[in-house]
């Protein structure tokens, strides 16, 4: 065969090559065997790496043969290509622990063009799952293997490695250091094909022009629109066969948001023209390259709606550049994204999140209908200002959240227990401020007439307003703005993620400005009045839940101590009321009351913050706590383990990333799961229910949310019964929760 040749023929080379160049280091001595032995001559080195240092019978654990690569040099994939050789693993394991296949991770197309490869520069992690028998008894085991491989740069060398690693019998699993890359690694592994998202046809184009022939491949994705899949830079990577080979190059015919067709060409060396292909599929997904392994039954001629031919140079003009252009019949990406931001803005409004600050613009509104429309207008654009100011200073926190290499969430600010401190004394001052307590705008009056009620909604209030709606809106996560923002987060782009984030202050701002630009529409408001003061008295109250909701979210962070917030959340109280009694509304004793006023701030903030709350001192302890009994629902941690033992035995897995801080968590999700008809289902099929606490917003668990094309919580996960169809992400509503995809 042609490959047999060029395989040989670089075999060859790299023999001649090695024996002609003096200046090389020495392989090292050839064992009893005549493999090589010394690891020091290796252009790649190969180390053994375990997801758990110690684990209990009957589990499954990962092994990870990581690799990493000289620069320059690089190895092959399982198909190696019209070149190279694939990496081989021979273990030797002790009786009761049995190795399953190599994972391989998603592989690159290696030049020279003219001897296309596939393989790996820089590094890899090659993964196979290893199960432990139900009756191994306690103790420690050694597990060692012989990798062997080719590398090349200019030349080719076949080298091995004899790698080990210790693993624990115990009676409970402990992971290792080595989890976090292991798991890393597993996302690059290419997906089982999933019917209900990908519709796979192929056909030959023409008959057989001697020993090769064109194929004409087409994927259609059908989920909905929570994976941004980009069609543009489509692949194919097949599987190796020695029948017949599908030739590296590719010809790409048509690329849209949810289609591609591609050309190939299959030359066969023996038997029939083949019935059906497998590989990979290779496409993006923002800024990540993803594969999905699939199978297409060929048929002798295109279905009946399909077109095989097509313009090749249409994909070349399908996408500007990844995640901004548009496909040919397709809808524009960004575009489509910042619709999603636009709306998912604009439903914010009517959260539990934001609702206390509704009630100060409906205040504003009507203490503002008689002014001037250009006042009015000004305050309406300086609200406006203030929120998109503050979704500005939030994209700059993604913004370096990323440069920094970590991955940002939607409300990740709530995991701090320093900002929760600081709303929670924000809102709080609010919350006073509403029932009268004191006046924002220092020197202000007591309002006794319902006209003067204007004098408090000036540029500053009106400024103050967009930023507190912006900061109590993101706890929140509304319907489609899971999906934009899960755009914006995974773009490697500054300008998209703030676009985005832009547009999501448009949506949240948008109502008031078109409003107040709207001075006819003021007029059906009712007169300012009497009414007016008690309804915000009244609003003082939802605010004044706000901070009952911040305290219990300053709980999960603080625990008993928690006290010593609420004790100074008293003084700040007796603060502001002897600030608005003596200094705004008194004439005599300000300078004692001012000095009041300091002793007690100052006395409260090192006695009570500092001195018991220890408020800046974060918990090192990050690990979700443990799920609490709720209802009839037999809620269990989430990790990534406990998902792959429950998928291992065959059992529907629900997943519920929720957060002590997340109100629509807490007020719609958690009340529709936990209802007795969904209690019901689960215990009759048998699932396993996980419970991901995101309260202090784990590393772990940002990236298990960004792999479903969210950026927060409340995110619910379903996985049915068959162990490869991929996870879902699922909207649970009481109407319809009841039909869980589980099955």
């Amino acid at each position: 065969m042609q490959r047999f040749g060029v395989i040989l023929g670089l075999w060859l080379f790299a023999c001649i090559s090695t024996c002609s160049q003096a200046q090389l280091p020495s392989f090292g001595s050839l064992g009893s065997s005549g493999s090589l032995t010394s690891a020091s001559a290796h252009h790649t080195q190969a180390k053994l790496e375990l997801s758990a240092d110690t684990v209990k019978p009957g589990d499954t654990i990962w092994a990870g043969i990581d690799m990493k690569m000289d620069p320059g040099w690089h190895t092959y994939w399982k198909n190696s290509g019209e070149a190279g050789m694939p990496t081989k693993i021979t273990w030797q394991l002790p009786p009761g622990i049995t190795a399953g296949d190599i994972q391989w991770p998603l592989p690159e197309k290696l030049p020279p063009v003219e001897v296309t490869t596939y393989g790996y520069e820089k590094e890899t992690m090659l993964l196979v799952p290893l199960t432990i028998a139900s009756n191994l008894p306690p103790g420690q085991l050694d597990l060692k293997a012989n990798v062997s491989w080719l590398e090349c740069k200019d030349v080719c060398i076949p080298a091995n490695q004899d790698v080990e690693a210790t693993l624990t019998i115990g009676t409970e699993t402990k992971t290792s250091a080595d989890v976090v890359a292991i798991d890393s690694w597993k996302q690059k592994v290419p997906q089982s094909n999933n019917p209900t998202e990908w519709k796979n046809t192929a056909w030959w184009e023409k008959p057989a022009d001697n020993d090769t022939r064109p194929l004409i491949i087409d994927q259609n994705y059908l989920g909905i629109i929570t994976r941004f899949v980009i069609f543009a830079n489509a692949d194919f990577y097949p599987d190796a066969s020695d029948e017949f080979e599908v030739q590296p190059t590719t010809e790409k015919l048509t690329a849209t948001s949810s289609e591609f067709k591609l050309r190939l060409t299959v030359k066969k060396y023996s038997g029939d023209w083949p019935k059906e292909i497998s590989g990979v599929v290779v496409t993006e997904s923002i800024n990540n390259r993803f594969g999905v392994v699939v199978n297409f039954p060929i048929s002798g001629q295109p279905p009946i709606n399909g077109v095989a031919a097509a313009s090749p140079t249409s994909a070349a003009t399908s996408f500007a550049s990844a995640g901004m252009g548009s496909g040919t019949g397709g809808t524009p990406a960004l575009p489509l994204m910042l619709f999603y931001a636009f709306i998912g803005g604009l439903i914010l409004n009517i959260m539990p999140c934001v609702l206390p600050v509704i009630a100060l613009k409906i205040l504003g509104f009507v203490g503002e209908a008689r002014s001037e429309p250009r006042r009015v207008r000004n305050l309406g654009f300086l609200y406006g200002l203030g929120v998109l100011a503050s979704f500005l200073v939030l994209a700059g926190i993604v913004i370096g959240v990323e440069a920094a290499g970590h991955r940002a969430g939607w409300g990740m600010q709530f995991g701090n227990p320093i900002f929760v401190v600081c709303l929670t004394i924000l809102v709080t001052l609010v919350s006073l401020n509403l029932f009268g307590v004191f006046e924002i705008a220092p020197g202000g009056a007591v309002m006794d007439a319902a006209g003067k009620l204007a004098s408090r909604h000036g540029a500053p209030g009106a400024f103050f307003n967009g930023v507190l709606a912006t900061a109590l809106a993101t706890p929140c996560t509304a319907p489609v703005l899971a999906t934009a923002l899960g755009f914006a987060f995974s773009q490697n782009r500054p300008a998209i993620i703030t676009l985005i984030f832009l547009f999501v202050g448009l949506g949240l701002a948008a109502p008031y400005v078109l409003l107040s630009c709207n001075p006819a529409l003021l007029k059906f408001l009712p007169k300012p009045g009497l009414w007016m003061q008690r309804f915000k008295v009244a609003m003082g109250f939802p605010m004044l839940a706000t901070v009952v909701w911040l305290f219990n979210v300053a709980s999960d962070d603080y625990g008993a101590r928690v006290f010593w917030l609420g004790v100074f959340l008293v003084v700040l109280a007796l603060a502001a009321w002897i600030y608005g009694e003596f200094i705004q509304r008194g004439r005599h004793g300000k300078g004692i009351a001012l000095a009041l006023i300091l002793l007690l701030l100052g006395g409260g903030y090192a006695y009570a913050l500092e001195g018991q709350l220890h408020w800046r001192d974060m918990t090192a302890d990050t690990s979700p706590s443990s799920p609490e009994a709720s209802g009839d629902i037999n809620w269990q941690a989430w990790s990534p383990d406990a998902v792959a033992q429950a998928r291992a035995a065959g059992k529907p897995v629900l997943v519920d990333f929720t957060a002590r801080w997340c109100v629509t968590c807490n007020a719609i999700i958690k009340p529709a799961l936990e209802n007795s008809a969904i209690a019901a289902k689960l215990k009759n099929i048998g699932a396993v229910t996980l419970l991901a606490d995101y309260t202090r917003t784990p590393q772990a668990m940002t990236d298990e949310i960004a792999k479903y094309g969210s950026a927060g919580v409340p995110l619910v996960l379903v996985y049915p019964k068959k162990p490869g169809a991929t996870g879902h992400r699922f909207a649970p509503t009481l109407p319809v929760a009841i039909a869980l995809p589980l099955q």
